[in-house]
């Protein structure tokens, strides 16, 4: 399994889901190896590894993609979890976590943001599904197993809308119909692809927000009353993954706790 993001948040919890069920693990980090090496430590099992590349980088993806590969020796499921909000020094004065509301920001900024959030947000897990369904359409599976498995982590923003990160929204609605398109494209040789699509989720990265004075309207968008914990979206992409789960292959799973209905 290769796990992208996997330094924390959904991709830590994610990674931590595969391995409890007996999987190994390529835990994928951009920068945060000090975090990466901690949860790498606290996997149960043998056999995980640490893969380190900067997604927007298409070089960068080809050689994790051949160390995940010649580390695991096979990677049956490719989890696409890793996404990027700006730092708000990368969106300009005044933002908040990359904010880059149309009305507010400069053009030079405006094209920052979108140029860096693409690149990462989708056109490295365009890049990297490239690679590895080579690698799984090579390298035969275990008997009994399929041929592959794709999940992408995308979001409820694809449908609710961003204003304050479009970007962000937009990339996320163009992974899930790259999704879309790998799984009618990636059907033939056995590999099914399908996305999640989840609303807020208690992590690092929504924490600001969260703990700050929208955190209880946040909330109250469920009718649960909270949001997302981690390993909720982690154990549906591990279920997604599952070999029974074929048949869902070009589904956009929402998993956002009725907060948003379509």
């Amino acid at each position: 399994m290769l796990v992208t993001g996997a330094s924390r948040g959904i991709g830590a919890a994610t990674a931590q889901a595969f391995a409890a069920r007996g999987d190994r693990v390529a835990v994928h980090y951009r920068s945060g190896e000090e975090q990466a090496r901690a949860v790498l430590a606290d996997l149960p099992g043998e056999g995980h590894l640490l893969v380190q590349g900067d997604l927007a980088d298409p070089q960068q993806v080809a050689r994790l993609a051949d160390e995940a590969a010649t580390g695991l020796g096979r990677v049956d499921v490719l989890v696409n979890n890793a996404a990027r909000f700006l730092d708000p020094a990368d969106a300009g004065e005044g933002s908040r976590r990359g904010d880059h509301r149309v009305t507010d920001v400069s053009y030079e900024a405006w094209v920052a943001a979108w140029q860096a959030t693409l690149a990462t947000n989708l056109l490295g897990p365009a890049n990297l599904t490239f690679c590895v369904a080579r690698h799984m359409g090579a390298v035969p599976p275990a008997d009994g197993l399929p041929v592959g498995r794709v999940v992408n982590v995308g979001s409820r923003g694809a449908y609710r809308g961003e204003p304050d990160v479009p970007a962000y929204g937009a990339s996320k609605a163009g992974l899930h119909a790259f999704g879309q398109s790998m799984a009618v494209a990636l059907a033939p040789v056995g590999i099914a692809v399908v996305s999640v699509a989840p609303g807020f989720v208690a992590t690092d990265m929504a924490a600001a927000l969260l703990d700050g004075p929208e955190g209880d309207a946040i909330r109250g968008q469920s009718p649960f009353g909270r949001v997302a914990r981690p390993q909720e979206v982690a154990d549906a992409v591990v279920a997604l993954a599952d070999p029974g789960a074929e048949w869902l292959s070009g589904a956009v799973v929402d998993l956002n706790g009725a907060s948003h209905l379509r």
